[in-house]
């Protein structure tokens, strides 16, 4: 086993090229302290989060007497985490939070993901839940879940999803029927349910999508409500854990089936705006996923870099003496490629994050957002085929783990919207919503990443210039689905390949020799997606 190292320096020099220094210092997070906490973390992470990973994987959860048993050794860590204030970073001082900047965040939430992603998704939806009460809720509510938020008494998890309702939401069949008390009662059936019940916390607090309206609503029917775990102090509240999913990978993460059967519950929100008040909180899920898919690349970089240094193979042909297979051509450009899927999903993430720190990039946001989704957890899963690939047998093998690693990435491509939704979203709605606003707003700005770098930006313009023109095809066709994918594919190359284009002319020596490996790899991915788009737009269109 090849212990876990954070990639502390890569995030610190992410984040200190893609975010805006005045705005992080507006929080008491200048460069200086950010390095001091990320150091910190990352020692906690690698010292108490990480030695769980693997035997956590091994075990795994079960359910006894009705509720779910983590892992040996999680509630100590646990504990751990809550008694160093990590699960408050991200919530507001006057709610006991420490009030760090989303970027602050997202490099702990990866360093996290990269440790023990299994902890960190039972973990991590805190301060989703927490932005959503602080936007919608009243006083009341804000004063009375927020400190309970960032004490660690209560974890938080969102049901969504349902047997017949997963993509579509407008499915949803879970009731929430008010009382003539003024109470109101959730019953039906959730699904997918991370950390829906577990031992680490006090108590729990769900936030339940359920249908206050006719089936015939839709979407406009749903509701959004908080039903905590418990109904009193002692009393549990009527959510019942009916299994737990066996699955490929995260297996100390608890997937749950749950049943509300008469479950008392308070709205958040306007009545039937339950979907609304969800998505607001939907572009820091996704963004986070993105780089649970980045902790997952630089994890198989690093075990697959790690072992590729020891491991003798072949003879050098001047001397002939045994040489170590990453001075094998093929090896160093499967390891060059892992480093460059981690840190360009890396800058892409933590640069979208910065926008939507400021506020005022909101279309922007908007497009970036799927595009950060989709290439950063399509990146971890290939960083993790290309792990297993240079370590031949061994990566096969769970001795070295990057096999963990691929099982527990695959999840990612999949939840918070799948990457095939996110491509129709980008080339279906976001194209044309608002008259293509945020597809503006992003043509917009790749052009001023541009203009602002003093190195070569050829290529750069030759995919801005071809995504124009699928945009405009896409825009006058009547069936924008089928050009999803290939647009999905060729807007991340470009805002890829314009990221680290604007870059280049910025790196010092020591930057240049730490990364000059990645931005070479880049423009071979951006040269390599170019041509195959546009072959590919060759070979289906009509003559």
């Amino acid at each position: 086993m090849i212990p876990f190292k954070a990639p502390t320096e890569d995030i610190l020099f992410a984040l200190s090229v893609t975010g805006d220094e005045n705005h992080a210092a507006e929080h008491g997070f200048d460069a200086e302290i950010t390095r001091e906490i990320l150091d910190h973390f990352a020692r906690f992470a690698e010292d108490v989060i990480a030695p769980i990973d693997e035997p956590g994987d091994q075990e795994g959860c079960r359910i006894e007497n009705g509720r779910v048993r983590m892992p040996s050794g999680f509630s100590d860590a646990y504990q751990a985490y809550v008694e160093q204030g990590w699960q408050a970073i991200s919530l507001a001082e006057e709610f006991d939070g420490q009030g760090a900047p989303a970027t602050v965040c997202g490099a702990i939430s990866e360093i996290l993901a990269g440790a023990c992603h299994s902890f960190q998704m039972v973990t991590g939806l805190v301060p989703g839940a927490a932005r959503l009460i602080a936007k919608f809720g009243t006083d009341e509510q804000r004063h009375a879940w927020l400190p309970k938020l960032a004490s660690g008494s209560h974890l938080a998890t969102m049901c969504l999803t349902e047997p017949q309702a997963g993509s579509d939401l407008s499915d949803i069949r879970t009731i929430a029927s008010q009382r003539q008390d003024g109470r109101w009662i959730l019953n039906g059936e959730k699904i997918f349910i991370s950390g829906g019940d577990q031992d680490l916390s006090d108590e729990i607090l769900h936030l339940v999508l359920a249908r206050t309206g006719t089936r015939e609503d839709g979407v406009r029917g749903l509701t959004l409500f908080l039903c905590p775990s418990h109904s009193g102090e002692t009393d549990r509240n009527a959510v019942t854990v009916t299994r737990i999913e066996e699955k490929m990978g995260l297996h100390a993460s608890p997937t749950c089936q749950l049943a509300f059967d008469g479950a008392t519950a308070t709205p958040i929100g306007p009545i039937g705006k339950g979907l609304m008040c969800m998505f607001t909180m939907m572009n820091h899920a996704r963004l986070d996923v993105a780089l649970q898919g980045v902790a997952h690349a630089a994890r198989a970089h690093q075990i697959a870099q790690s072992y590729a240094a020891e491991r003798k193979q072949g003879r050098d042909r001047a001397s002939g003496q045994p040489i170590a297979i990453d001075q094998h051509h093929d090896v160093a450009r499967q390891l060059s490629r892992q480093d460059m899927l981690a840190m360009t999903g890396r800058l892409m993430a933590y640069k979208t994050f910065a926008l939507m720190e400021t506020d005022t990039h909101s279309d922007l946001v908007e497009f970036l957002t799927p595009i950060c989704k989709s290439f950063c957890t399509d990146a971890g899963v290939e960083a993790a085929h290309i792990g297993i690939q240079v370590l031949g047998g061994y990566g096969y093998l769970r001795e070295y783990r990057v096999e963990q690693t691929l099982r527990d990435a695959r999840i990612c491509q999949i939840y918070e919207g799948t990457n095939g939704i996110h491509a129709l979203t980008l080339a279906g709605r976001l194209t044309r919503h608002k008259d293509g606003a945020s597809a503006k707003a992003f043509d917009a700005w790749i052009g001023e990443l541009l203009a602002a770098s003093n190195s070569d930006i050829t290529l750069a313009t030759e995919l801005l210039e071809h995504w124009r023109q699928m945009t405009s095809e896409i825009t006058t066709s009547d069936t924008p689905e089928k050009f999803a994918h290939d647009y999905m594919q060729i807007s991340a190359t470009t805002y890829g390949v314009a990221i680290w284009s604007e870059l280049a002319g910025r790196l010092s020596a020591s930057q240049s020799t730490r990364y000059q490996a990645c931005l070479d790899q880049a423009r071979e991915w951006g040269a390599v997606a170019l041509a195959t788009s546009k072959a590919r737009n060759a070979f289906t269109s009509p003559n």
